[in-house]
């Protein structure tokens, strides 16, 4: 790909995509082991996931709007700070609050780091290897899925799970040191510095605060009243963008883009479908099946590892042939695999269930990479950032959604007991509706992912 600048580029993108979705697929491997540590319950396990994603869905849009308004070099380094230092102070947390709030920080510094991540990959390389670069962007992404499962539950069982945020430490300050000798400040703008939109700002970060903890604080009449006043707060927030000279959200971009919007709208709804798969499982396979940390991660990873093995494939492909036939086939494939999940029981094999993750795997690769091509390839270079930040909110929105599903789900069921203490009965039951929940909502996926339209050919 030429100098080692831009191949430096990509290695530091690269291994900060790589190790955020490595501490969400290995903490969700360790969440038994966490549970027990800490005591916690099950909707406070729950929250050791969600406020990592809470912390990266708030500052992904104002991070793609900073990038594009400021440098997004500079930003990306800012979060790749913020996400060792966190880091750090959740290997040293000590008890589950502490771990609850690290994890919200390092949220934070993976929000920069990925947003900004993929505007300056698509600044820094050409048009006509954009997919191909995208591709590796998004496999290392997978590759961070696969090893996490395996690799979280080895370090576990013999390390411990503080062990997970050290390494991710050790990461941090290795590609922090990349970032400062070979990402130099960009000095031209995407677009003119602006005052920015601190109403919209603020009415986006408190309405989606509230709608997330609402959500665990249902069925009770204040989780309710959470909830009612973050859809107003969200409603008010959409009215103050179309007026904003500066907005957060381009509303523009959804309006006079079709094939914007709807590559948009998949992301969501494929992401908010098949996040909780790994959480699922990982409960699953240890309660129900009685496996191991390592054991429950060797069979898990199946499904990151197909995505990991084909998304490079499938996003050059998606250079030469309509992204959407690509997504289209992937999203099916999503919906019916968790459909199969529905079904299991006790009993079910090992050998059905690496089964159906081989299927999944290989369909998200085939919806993720040609979509965010899509993407990425219906807006012009000034608004590079704010598309990748909201490609990327997309992404944080629909596992918000997932989690918070699961989150209602154990509200309902559970109480305040934890998950291990829960009879094995109401635990299936829970997860066999939240699969076929899930199942349901991919099925628009699949429209909006057909019937977007074609992306011009690029020479």
């Amino acid at each position: 790909m030429g100098k080692r600048e831009d191949l430096s580029v990509l290695l530091v993108v690269a291994i900060t995509s790589f190790m955020g979705t490595f501490l969400i697929s290995a903490v969700n491997i360790a969440l038994p082991t966490i549970e027990r540590d800490f005591s916690l319950s099950a909707i406070e396990l729950s929250w050791i996931i969600t406020s990592f994603i809470l912390g990266t869905a708030l500052f992904m849009l104002p991070a793609g709007t900073w990038g594009d308004r400021n440098d997004n070099r500079r930003l990306f380094q800012w979060g790749l700070l913020l996400f060792t230092l966190s880091s750090l102070l959740c290997y040293f947390a000590p008890d589950g609050y502490w771990l609850i709030a690290g994890r919200f920080v390092q949220g934070a510094g993976a929000a920069f780091t990925g947003t900004t991540g993929q505007a300056i990959l698509v600044a820094t390389f050409p048009a006509t290897r954009r997919g191909q670069v995208l591709g590796i962007s998004v496999s290392s992404v997978y590759a961070g899925l696969a090893l996490g499962p395996l690799a979280g539950g080895i370090l576990t069982i013999h390390t411990g799970w503080r062990s997970l945020f050290l390494i991710a430490t050790i990461f941090g300050l290795f590609t922090t040191l990349i970032s400062l000798r070979y990402m130099r400040k960009n000095e031209e703008k995407a677009r003119p510095a602006g005052k920015g939109d601190h109403i919209g700002t603020i009415l986006f970060m408190a309405g989606l605060s509230a709608l997330v903890y609402g959500s665990s604080r249902i069925p009770s009449l204040p989780g309710w009243a959470m909830m009612g006043g973050a859809l107003l707060m969200l409603l008010l927030f959409l009215r103050v963008e179309r007026n904003a000279l500066h907005p957060l959200l381009d509303i523009r971009l959804f309006t006079h883009n079709r094939l914007f919007t709807y590559s948009s709208l998949s992301a969501l709804i494929n992401y908010t479908a098949t996040f909780a798969i790994v959480f699922f499982l990982s409960l699953y396979l240890q309660k129900i099946q009685g496996l191991s940390p390592r054991d429950a991660g060797a069979v898990i990873v199946a499904q990151p590892l197909m995505m990991a093995l084909f998304s490079p494939v499938v996003g050059r492909l998606s250079d030469k042939i309509q992204p959407r036939y690509f997504a289209t086939l992937g999203m099916a494939m999503c919906s019916s695999g968790l459909a199969m999940l529905a079904f299991l029981s006790p009993g079910t094999s090992i050998g059905w269930i690496v089964a159906i993750l081989i299927w999944v795997g290989i369909g998200f690769a085939l919806f993720s990479s040609p979509n965010m091509n899509t993407i990425m390839s219906s807006v012009k270079r000034p608004q590079y950032g704010q598309a990748s930040g909201i490609a990327a909110s997309m992404r944080v929105f629909g596992q918000i959604i997932s989690m918070s599903i699961i989150t209602f789900l154990f509200s309902i069921n559970f109480g305040s007991s934890s998950v291990e203490a829960a009879p094995d009965p109401v635990f299936m039951h829970v997860m066999q509706w939240g699969f076929l929940i899930f199942a349901l909502i991919g099925l628009p996926g699949i429209y909006f992912s057909f019937n977007r339209g074609n992306v011009k050919q690029r020479k």
